[in-house]
């Protein structure tokens, strides 16, 4: 049996994104409905993956340590809906670190798509920013813009580039078409 990946960007599309970064376990709060959302993905035997760039790391606001107890916490809260991330990956660097893995740069789904031997071809990406976008393109994956998070002004900021991309109120409604297709 094939997998059927799923990447979704973390801050903003699972939990609420801060611009002064999620820093600790507690800053961590979900979006209304993704926690279901992802359960419902994972009931229908879909393999969610997470792909996040953390700069707050590259800057000194947090460490790795910290970080892996936010997704401790991401995890417990997910699992209280039935729901479960199958892998993580991210990016600690500072945008000006030139990296491959910060998206738009596609490092991070690279590697998520090798850990799970598949190709990226029309894969959802789901995301809240024009750089997961830009990330999901570059590697031939179906991008989906959610406007939680950064999503409304990105919205704003570049209707022009993305007027022809996928785009939902939150998390809970792309995944119901995602669902819808099979």
């Amino acid at each position: 049996m094939s997998v059927r990946l799923v990447i979704l960007d973390r801050d903003g599309v699972i939990n609420r994104d801060s611009d002064a970064y999620i820093k600790s376990p507690d800053e961590w709060a979900p979006i209304s409905g993704s926690p279901q959302a992802i359960a419902r993905l994972n009931n229908a035997g879909w393999t969610v993956t997470v792909a996040t760039n953390q700069s707050g790391i590259g800057r000194g606001l947090f460490d790795h340590d910290q970080l892996a107890l936010i997704h401790q916490k991401m995890s417990q809260e997910l699992a209280t809906a039935g729901a479960r991330i199958e892998a993580i990956a991210y990016c600690p660097h500072r945008p000006n670190k030139g990296c491959t893995c910060r998206k738009p740069r596609t490092g991070l789904l690279e590697s998520l798509a090798r850990r799970f031997g598949v190709s990226l071809v029309d894969v959802p990406v789901i995301g809240d920013a024009l750089r997961d976008v830009q990330a999901a393109l570059a590697v031939g994956a179906r991008p989906i813009l959610v406007k939680t998070g950064k999503g409304e002004r990105t919205l704003d900021t570049h209707s022009v580039e993305l007027h022809n991309i996928e785009q939902f109120p939150d998390l809970f409604t792309a995944v119901d078409a995602l669902l819808s297709e099979r």
